[in-house]
């Protein structure tokens, strides 16, 4: 495992992290407890020290879950990050797949960091991002003026906003770094699907900010496992995916296959390597489902660096191809909005 600076904020994180949504929620299948935990120390064995939740997942059970690990587990050996901004506790009637209503006035987040911080069992987080926000919340001076005291209180050690492209994003991204100097932002960001994360790279460069990618694997579709034939339960968050999607996807697989030509790689672990090409970018976040491809991902730090002439290729399928062809979709994102159910990241 190789670990890496994030921003300026003297982090040191793996760079692959663990999202606790695929554990917290069922849009991936079932875990229980024991599950939950094995998977998670399997992790830790295979030298993972960032994990990444939010209040929503599960209502707390993202949360709960890191708790219990941290049971076994030194506090400073793991970097814990944290949500919050959806008012799921007072809406318990929103669809699973629904959008909770939002709040991010002092109060209301002053409450969830108490909250957060009791069903993590510690009294720091080190990473607390705002889940999806719109503009009017970044622009709030009262918020952040909070933002600022929760962090020379040691309660917080870096503030972070992940954005949500339902809501939009890039104008978003960058207010957050340029006018707020927010120390993290997690995007959207993968070979198939590079606006305007390829804009908020620079920005986040020039600023000196850290970036944490999600969906690294486009829906799933880098992974590999996908075939003509693949279906998704209506259950699934990919199952709002039509057919066309697949077959596209399918055909920009059969063109990246230069990445791993000659090699042992799989093109899961090319498409991190990917991601971490880019300097601002600390750690991805795939999805993780089970111990194999825990193991897989794991081992994309093994492999060398993609070569300046195996970015440039993928630069000229980008524009030439990928960027017609292929867009940051709103249930995409590990980071949608998120509901009652604590089924999105």
């Amino acid at each position: 495992m190789r670990y890496r600076g994030l921003g300026a904020t003297g982090i040191q994180v793996s760079e692959l992290g663990f999202g606790l949504w695929t554990l917290a929620t069922n849009w991936w299948g079932e875990h229980d407890d024991a599950s939950a935990q094995r998977l998670l120390k399997r992790a830790l064995g295979l030298g993972v020290t960032f994990f990444d939740t939010a209040d929503t997942y599960g209502q707390g059970k993202g949360e709960t879950l890191l708790a219990e690990l941290l049971k076994t587990t030194p506090r400073d050996s793991v970097v814990l990050s944290t949500k919050f901004g959806y008012n799921w506790r007072d809406a318990p009637n929103t669809d699973g797949h629904k959008e909770s209503p939002q709040d991010f006035s002092v109060d209301f987040v002053r409450r969830s960091l108490e909250d957060s911080l009791r069903r993590l069992n510690t009294d720091y987080v080190d990473i607390w991002q705002l889940h999806n926000p719109r503009r009017s919340a970044l622009e709030s001076d009262d918020l952040f003026t909070y933002l600022d005291g929760v962090k020379r209180e040691g309660k917080v050690r870096a503030v972070g906003v992940a954005l949500g492209p339902a809501i939009g994003w890039r104008d978003e991204g960058e207010y957050a770094l340029r006018d707020r100097g927010v120390d993290i932002v997690q995007m959207i960001y993968n070979i198939l699907e590079q606006d305007p994360g390829r804009h908020l790279l620079g920005v986040a460069e020039e600023q000196k900010s850290g970036l944490l990618v999600r969906v690294p694997h486009s829906s799933g579709m880098l992974e590999g496992r996908y075939t003509a034939d693949t279906t998704f339960d209506s259950s699934d968050h990919r199952s709002h995916r039509n057919r066309e999607w697949l077959v596209r996807g399918l055909a920009a697989l059969e063109r990246l296959s230069f990445l791993t030509a000659g090699t042992s790689m799989t093109i899961g672990q090319a498409a991190l390597r990917f991601v971490v090409a880019s300097e601002p970018v600390a750690a991805s976040l795939p999805n993780i489902y089970d111990e194999d491809q825990l193991v897989e991902f794991a081992a994309a730090s093994d492999f060398p660096d993609l070569t300046s002439q195996q970015l440039a290729s993928l630069e000229t399928l980008y524009e030439s191809d990928f960027k017609h062809s292929f867009a940051a979709s709103p249930q995409d994102s590990n980071s949608r909005p998120a509901p009652v159910a604590g089924i999105s990241a």
